[in-house]
C-alpha cells in the first residue's frame, strides 16, 4: 500500500473570509472549487509546488464530512498552520496592516528559524518561519 499525499481540511464559519486571507494575504491559489458557481462549500488551495489545504463551510450539508463526527473539536483549536517566508517581520507587518491579529511577534528561536504567529479568520494559529542565516 502506497499513500500519494494528504492535506488538512479547515472547517469554515465563513469560508469566503476565510479564502480572502489564504488567497490574497498568504498567496494560496485555488486550484478546485465546489461548485463552480456561485459561493463554493469546498475549496482546495495550493501555496508554491506542494503546500496543500483546503477551506470547508460548515453550513454547507455538501461540504459536512460523511463520516457523520462533528467538524469542530470540543475545546481549543486542533490545526496549525506552518507558513515558510522569506521574511518574517516583513510579513507581520503587512498582515497586521491588512487587520490580521497577531498573537506572538517574531523572534529568532534557538533551533534556527524566526517565528511568528498570526491568527486566520477562524482563530487558528498561523505560524510564520523563515530560515535563521547562522553563521560558521
Amino acid at each position: 500500500m502506497v499513500f500519494s499525499t494528504a492535506f488538512p481540511i479547515v472547517y469554515c464559519d465563513d469560508l469566503p473570509r476565510s479564502l480572502r486571507f489564504y488567497r490574497d494575504l498568504l498567496g494560496f491559489r485555488v486550484t478546485f472549487s465546489h461548485p463552480e458557481q456561485g459561493e463554493p462549500g469546498f475549496v482546495a488551495l495550493q501555496l508554491g509546488e506542494g503546500a496543500e489545504l483546503a477551506l470547508a463551510d460548515v453550513r454547507d450539508p455538501e461540504a459536512v464530512p460523511l463520516h457523520g463526527k462533528t467538524v469542530r473539536p470540543a475545546s481549543g483549536h486542533g490545526f496549525e498552520l506552518c507558513v515558510y517566508a522569506d521574511d518574517v517581520d516583513d510579513a507581520v507587518t503587512a498582515l497586521r496592516a491588512a487587520g490580521v491579529p497577531v498573537l506572538a511577534e517574531p523572534a529568532d528561536q534557538p533551533w534556527g528559524d524566526r517565528m511568528a504567529y498570526v491568527e486566520d479568520p477562524e482563530g487558528n494559529p498561523v505560524m510564520l518561519c523563515a530560515e535563521l542565516m547562522l553563521e560558521g
